[in-house]
This record gives structure tokens, C-alpha cells and sequence, in this order.
């Protein structure tokens, strides 16, 4: 189990893979936040004082408040080649999600077995939130995703459903785990957005986490298997 704030899982020549917290941005465009780009540029020119300003790329983002891995390219070549990965669905990532069934008809949806959820998202560039609408609305993107529900737990208190579900995604969309999840009468726990805790009680940050993420590496072709676990004990233990 991870316990830092970020903590580098891989790294050689050509990629650097880092869990990163809760609350810890992957870029911010603010000026003087702290970030993980900023973090591991830092730690490069620490590395290699005299070797100039490092090269880091983005390959792919978490929100904010997500938790867990992401990749960073050293090189432009492996930028390239990680990011044809992610566009063309080679690059796999799963999460951990622990939500609640928000009414008894929900409680099916955390039976046994592989479920999949097809929807139409938009997204909002003035709330940054994204919703589902039908198919046909402008501007609607297709998100699907499939989730495997690991667990099941009866809250004492409420009485209400929970479960951690593992998810795959199909799609890349912007809050796509969080908004359909939510839509289907699973919201995330912690998740202030989109339907759990709107008053900010309980815990802090959403109970999501990029758990797993495969991919070919980009110089050797030799396929690289990574995970972490959640840093939080909110999170059961998965292994």
C-alpha cells in the first residue's frame, strides 16, 4: 500500500510511473502550485544538475482528487509511442471505486459478474461538469465502461449497500468513471460532485483509484504490467 503523497513506482531511461494522492494535481495551470510535473522535474534536475532543463510529457491525466498511477514520458520518442497507446485503447488502466446503491433497485447492479454502461456525455466548460443527456444532443460524446464488483458491505448506520467495484474504461471522457457511475445509481463515495456527500462530511476526497495500468514499453516493446494499491484505509484491502 502506498502511504506517501507520491511515491515513484518505475522508472528508467525512457518513462517515469509515480502514484500520485488525493488532492495532488498531475499539471495545474496555476503559477506556484505544487504539481506533479513540477515535482518530477525537480527530482530530474536533482538526478542530472548539469544536463539542462529535463524533458517530462504528460502522457495521461488524473483529476485532482483521484488518486493513483500515472505516466510520464522522459523522451519524445516514448511520448509519441505512449500516446498512440492511449488513443488507440492499447493502454489499459483500472480502477477501484468503492460506491453505495442510492435506492434498493440499485442493489442488483452489484451482483456477481462483468456489467457495462453505455452513455451519452456532455461536458460543461463553466462548471467543468459533465452530464449525461441523450444520444442525439449536440456536442454529446459516447462513453462506455465496464465494472467488476469485488465486494460487497450493509453500511450499519443507513443501512445502505456499498461495494468496490474494479473499472475498465472504453472511453476516455472528462469525469467519465464519476458520472456514469452516479447516473446508474452508484455514486462514488466521497464524491462531492456528483451525487454522494454533498455536504461535505465523511471522508475527503472521492474513493477512486487508477489501480492497475498496462502498456508496451515504448523502446523495448516488452509489455509492462504496474499497481498499487489505495493509500487510504477507507479502501478494503484488495489483495
Amino acid at each position: 500500500m502506498v502511504t506517501k503523497e507520491w511515491q515513484i513506482m518505475y522508472e528508467d531511461n525512457d518513462i517515469i510511473v509515480c502514484y500520485k494522492n488525493a488532492g495532488l494535481a498531475v499539471q495545474s495551470a496555476r503559477l506556484g502550485t505544487r504539481d506533479m510535473v513540477s515535482i518530477l522535474k525537480t527530482y530530474l534536475k536533482e538526478q542530472a544538475p548539469n544536463a539542462g532543463e529535463p524533458y517530462l510529457a504528460v502522457v495521461h491525466r488524473l483529476d485532482q482528487p483521484v488518486r493513483g498511477l500515472v505516466i510520464f514520458a522522459k523522451n519524445k520518442k516514448a511520448a509519441a509511442a505512449l500516446s498512440s497507446q492511449l488513443i488507440d485503447g492499447h493502454m489499459e488502466k483500472r480502477y477501484l471505486a468503492m460506491v453505495h446503491a442510492q435506492r434498493e433497485e440499485h442493489d442488483s447492479s452489484l451482483q456477481p459478474g462483468v456489467h457495462k454502461l453505455v452513455d451519452y456525455l456532455v461536458k460543461d466548460a463553466r462548471t467543468n461538469l459533465s452530464r449525461v443527456v441523450p444520444e442525439k444532443t449536440a456536442g454529446a460524446k459516447r462513453a462506455d465502461l465496464t465494472y467488476e464488483c469485488l465486494k460487497t458491505f450493509r453500511e450499519e448506520k443507513t443501512g445502505r449497500m456499498e461495494a468496490l467495484l474494479e473499472v475498465q474504461l472504453g472511453t476516455g471522457r472528462h469525469h467519465q468513471i464519476r458520472v456514469q457511475l452516479s447516473h446508474a445509481g452508484l455514486p462514488i463515495i466521497g464524491d462531492r460532485k456528483y451525487g454522494d456527500d454533498p455536504e461535505g462530511t465523511g471522508t475527503p476526497f472521492p474513493l477512486l483509484c487508477a489501480w492497475k495500468l498496462a502498456f508496451d514499453h515504448p523502446a523495448t516493446g516488452k509489455r509492462m504490467q504496474i499497481s498499487a494499491e489505495p493509500d487510504m484505509i477507507d479502501f478494503p484491502e484488495i489483495l
